[in-house]
């Protein structure tokens, strides 16, 4: 366990026991919280992103391993984004999606998609098969200014991203749409729809989590540029060595 100081009180940190990583296989992964019993707001928690840390439901966490350091923590900087082309078919291929933001909170519809999705993207992960419970818990916290963004062609529900308000930028929590749908590119769409909401609101970063050269899944997101990178305690224009 260890703390920081802020401007009100010492904020407790605390690493869990060595346990199998979620990305790599054979590899082992410890994960540091900031203390769940401590009040949490907007500052606090863009003081802690800006430190490398996520949220997960209410809990923020970051990769603390011993012997690996594999989780780089990402950043996009909104007004310099340089599109790609697979990132300009995935916009002309939804540009006739219409978004709204809803409250976070639970809407049948919603986890109808999400668990369709999870089935299908995460089969035998652990998340497959949520109940509502579990869902909430992982996607909406009591203490984040988090929004649902739908994205609907026509009334049709394809995609929803789970967004967290920061001071500095917006924080992308998870995606989620129509499996079937892939070769449209909808998660690609909604980070473009997010840098440009970021815009919109006067903000200069997207954070979207942690990047992993090592897995297929996580490698993605170097494909947005130009990207920052968290590694030896500060925010860089490139990857580690």
């Amino acid at each position: 366990m260890s703390s920081a100081h802020s401007s009100a009180a010492p904020l407790a940190f605390y690493a869990t026991p060595p346990h199998p990583c979620s990305y790599l296989a054979g590899r082992q992964a410890v994960t540091v919280f900031a203390d769940p019993g401590s009040g949490k707001d907007r500052r606090l928690y863009t003081a802690l992103s800006q430190c490398g840390f996520r949220r997960s439901g209410a809990h923020v966490y970051r990769p603390h391993c011993p012997d690996c350091s594999a989780c780089v923590p990402v950043r996009l900087s909104v007004g310099e984004l340089r599109p790609r082309r697979s990132h300009r078919r995935a916009w002309r291929a939804n540009a006739g999606l219409r978004a709204r933001a809803v409250p976070a909170r639970f809407h049948p519809e919603h986890y109808a998609l999400y668990s369709r999705y999870v089935s299908q993207r995460h089969s035998g992960g652990g998340m497959d098969h949520p109940t509502p419970a579990q869902y909430l818990e992982f996607l909406t916290s009591g203490w984040a200014e988090t929004l649902f963004y739908e994205f609907r062609e026509d009334r049709e529900l394809l995609a929803v991203a789970v967004v967290d308000r920061l001071e500095d930028g917006l924080s992308a929590v998870y995606t989620f749409y129509a499996p079937e749908l892939t070769r449209r590119g909808l998660g690609t769409y909604a980070v473009l729809w997010e840098v440009e909401e970021a815009r919109r609101l006067g903000l200069s970063w997207l954070y979207l989590g942690y990047w992993i050269h090592e897995s297929p899944k996580m490698r993605y997101k170097a494909t947005y540029q130009p990207l920052e990178y968290f590694y030896e305690g500060r925010w860089q224009p490139l990857p580690p060595p």
